[in-house]
């Protein structure tokens, strides 16, 4: 295998959600900029829902017009299409236009959906692009879109995102005076400080610019560098050359991987009948609808159900518990990649257990995002180091789960892969719609206040 491969795998595997995760990371310091403020949230998940519109396109063109459409031309229409939404972003995040007698920032949100066309159409044409490639690297481009979380959430705590102190309330209103509380008859209200951050979000926002820059130049090289061009498998599986049956023992014979050693002769293989219609009939069709439905569900829990009340389960056990559980499971989801790529388990059981469990670690987190801004242990260090636990946790078992599926779904075809991508952006549909009038329109989730909240003991 080749290193430079597996790197150009990573680097274009970060590009794929870096321009909304990178929003995600910086609401902190957006929010109090714009008139939505903590709306926003929900209201980007329901933007990236209806950019849905791009994954949707492409899987009916795979399924009505197979073979029609290479997602090479696609994928540099996306690149370039989120490296000029966030180099506008930079400059417009902070514009608002009335509509209906109210501010609102319609640029923001109107960039912010495009992004959200360039990542969700990046599920179903990424995906099926490293088929081009051997079996190995869809695991690194699986750690690059882990990555592509980690990053800018770095690159947000070195910006000093969020950084908020307690300060006396009077002595904020009284400009270049010290009031002793005493002669304030109390002891004062605090209220929440942000401190300045280290560079702006404009500069932020150039970072994710350039960073789709990378994915565009990675792009690039992974088709035209001669090193790659060695490791890549025959474009002729992807033209309309190959009878079906043709196609599919090409695939075979090029997703034999170190750890699928034959269990059975060759001449039983050859016997063996196909299970189901799908991919190589490997997996009967109750285990197909399976691995469907633990994929979209997983995906509706960590890309909208639990990111869309992230806030109100940390921000009650203080602002660094909140950058603490941020960032710590975005270091989660690129370790579950390299784990799988080291320790590919792909029992369906094994699958089953560990949604379960992380389902179970979800629950607690919703359960404290339902009872705040007084969630368990809010008072105490004990349930600061409880909630950012459960957050890594949560995030490590379903990432492992997402990139097994993954895995399983390359080793059935291109077509699956297309599939995979679908699925994908339909759990995180349904989880967004789920979400939305919870937070949004019923107000069921309350912030908490680091400074003021009152709990009992």
């Amino acid at each position: 295998m080749s290193l430079l491969t597996h790197v150009l795998a990573c680097l274009f595997g970060m590009g794929s959600w870096v321009a909304i995760n990178g929003m995600w990371v910086e609401l902190p310091l957006v929010v109090p900029e714009i008139p939505e403020y903590w709306y926003l949230p929900s209201y980007l998940t329901v933007l990236i829902q209806m950019a849905n519109i791009g994954p949707l396109f492409i899987t009916l063109m795979h399924r009505f017009r197979p073979g029609v459409l290479d997602e090479r031309p696609v994928i540099y229409c996306i690149v370039v299409l989120g490296i000029i939404a966030t180099f506008l972003l930079a400059f417009f995040w902070k514009h608002t236009v009335t509509l209906a007698g109210s501010l609102h920032s319609v640029p923001l949100l109107v960039l912010s959906f495009l992004l959200s066309v360039v990542d969700c159409t990046s599920s179903v044409t990424f995906l099926p692009f490293m088929m081009r490639l051997r079996p190995q690297y869809l695991t690194t481009y699986f750690a690059g879109e882990g990555l592509s979380g980690l990053v800018p959430a770095l690159v947000a705590l070195i910006q000093g995102v969020g950084v908020v102190h307690c300060q006396n309330a009077t002595v904020a209103v009284v400009a270049n005076q010290t009031v002793d509380n005493s002669t304030m008859g109390g002891d004062g209200q605090l209220e929440a400080i942000y401190q300045p951050a280290n560079f702006s979000a404009q500069v932020f926002f150039l970072f994710l610019s350039a960073m789709m820059v990378v994915c565009l130049v990675a792009f690039v090289l992974l088709n035209h560098h001669p090193a790659v061009a060695r490791e890549r498998k025959s474009d002729l599986y992807f033209s309309g050359d190959l009878a079906p049956g043709k196609r599919e023992q090409d695939l075979s014979l090029h997703t034999k991987t170190a750890e699928q050693k034959p269990m059975i002769s060759p001449l039983e293989g050859g016997r063996r009948e196909r299970r189901s219609s799908f991919g190589t009939g490997t997996y009967s069709s109750a285990e197909v609808v399976f691995i469907f439905v633990v994929l979209a569900w997983v995906n509706a829990l960590t890309n909208a159900v639990l990111p869309s009340v992230q806030s109100y389960s940390c921000l009650p056990y203080g602002n660094q518990a909140y950058h603490l559980a941020a960032t710590m499971a975005a270091v989660a989801n690129p370790v579950a990649c390299f784990i799988a790529m080291f320790v590919p388990i792909r029992s369906l059981i094994f699958m089953g257990l560990l949604t379960m469990t992380g389902t179970a670690f979800g629950a607690y987190i919703m359960a404290m995002a339902a009872l705040s801004p007084c969630p368990l242990l809010v008072h105490s260090t004990s349930g600061t180091v409880v909630i950012v636990i459960a957050w890594i946790l949560f995030v490590l078992t379903l990432s492992y789960v997402k990139v097994i599926i993954g895995v399983i779904l390359r080793d059935e075809g291109h077509s699956a892969l297309v599939w995979c991508g679908a699925v994908v952006q339909l759990g995180s549909m349904l989880g967004a719609v789920s979400m939305f009038p919870l937070v949004s329109v019923y107000g069921l989730f309350k912030s908490g206040d680091p400074c003021n909240t009152k709990c009992p003991m």
